[in-house]
């Protein structure tokens, strides 16, 4: 690094991401459930939407989202004015972190929180801060004991990533009820959709001044290729966003293919229902063969093996057998692989896979 030429402070203590593998050498097209994806891909309605807007490309797309805007106004019952459209809803994290955080304010997260809270902070030059949790669940006694009179925000992902566990709207009350009014509760949506009647935080924003949510198009919609995310938020938060969001932030596909898919609710209630069956069915089946995991409530299931060797050897013999998941060592937990939820023949596979390296027929 040149000598002259200096990032700002944080950035250097920044770890590049690491995504879920999508290749296994000598395999082709193997069973990828690293990354959380919807096995069954976009609604078709998504797919006819982008299809019938490739021709108009060349012009410039709108700058305020507003019939996606709408159309999720009117699929969850919100204010439009209080929607802002990010590419994922990393964008809006970002852009969080931006707007309210900077040097000598903290950021706080849980222990085992999404990786990319961390480089958030350090993005804006602010300190990140760790709250420790209890038996894999946010603890909230925990993380208000953490709050100082420099934390501006708080991140929390609701299902959790990567142990899948929720926490229930008392608790989500009593930490938004904990926080002083100069700091932001962000509630990370991401898995939010998999939660029969979960509104992803929805009732907490409209009624506070400090609580933003996200969601993203990205995992029970398929459209994790076409980076749509959107976030909603008291108005003076949202004011502040629009300040520094990009104006042609997103592409004509991504607005046309988000609004689709959102009002094809058929397609997400049908999405919804297989997840929740195959996933117990994977977690029953794992348990049987001696592999615990915590109540899920994400489109995952976090395995936990008996040490960090065993998971290794258990993600070796999965490769060896075309399937792709995920060690989360770098989340706290060496001893655990996260599995996505497939379709039905998907999880046949992991389970008879995972039989196999038990010695059990």
């Amino acid at each position: 690094m040149s000598a002259a030429i200096r990032p700002q402070p944080g950035i250097m203590e920044i770890a590049l991401y690491q995504g879920g593998a999508s290749a296994i050498a000598g395999i082709e097209n193997p069973l990828k459930l690293s990354s959380n994806e919807n096995p069954f891909g976009p609604s078709p309605k998504a797919v006819e939407a982008m299809q019938a807007v490739v021709a108009g490309l060349h012009r410039y797309p709108s700058t305020d989202h507003a019939p996606l805007r709408a159309a999720i106004a009117e699929m969850h019952g919100l204010e439009p004015e209080r929607i802002i459209i990010g590419v994922g809803s990393d964008e809006v994290l970002t852009l969080l972190a931006m707007a309210f955080a900077g040097p000598g304010d903290e950021v706080l997260y849980p222990e085992h929180g999404f990786s990319l809270y961390r480089i958030f902070a350090l993005s804006a030059g602010a300190t990140p801060v760790v709250a420790p949790e209890t038996d894999r669940v946010v603890d909230v006694d925990a993380m208000l004991a953490q709050v100082t009179p420099a934390t501006r925000l708080v991140y929390l992902a609701n299902p959790a990533n990567p142990t899948g566990t929720l926490l229930n709207n008392t608790d989500l009350t009593r930490l938004a009820d904990g926080l002083p009014a100069d700091c932001l509760l962000v509630l990370d949506g991401a898995y939010a959709d998999f939660v029969p009647g979960y509104d992803g935080g929805a009732s907490l924003v409209k009624t506070r001044e400090n609580v933003v949510m996200t969601r993203t198009f990205s995992k029970i919609y398929g459209l994790g290729g076409l980076r749509v995310g959107w976030g909603y938020a008291p108005q003076h938060v949202i004011d502040v966003l629009n300040r520094i969001r990009g104006p042609f932030n997103m592409s004509s596909l991504a607005l046309a293919g988000a609004e689709a898919a959102v009002r094809d609710q058929a397609f997400v209630d049908h999405c919804r229902q297989v997840n929740i069956e195959q996933r117990a069915r994977l977690a029953g089946g794992l348990a049987q063969l001696g592999i615990p995991s915590d109540e899920s409530h994400a489109n995952f299931i976090m395995a936990r093996l008996a040490d960090e060797a065993e998971a290794v050897a258990a993600d070796t013999h999965l490769k060896s057998r075309g399937i792709l998941v995920r060690l989360v060592k770098g989340y706290g937990f060496p001893e655990a692989l996260r599995i996505t939820v497939g379709r039905p023949e998907d999880v046949t596979r992991v389970l008879d896979a995972m039989a196999e390296f038990r010695g059990v027929s």
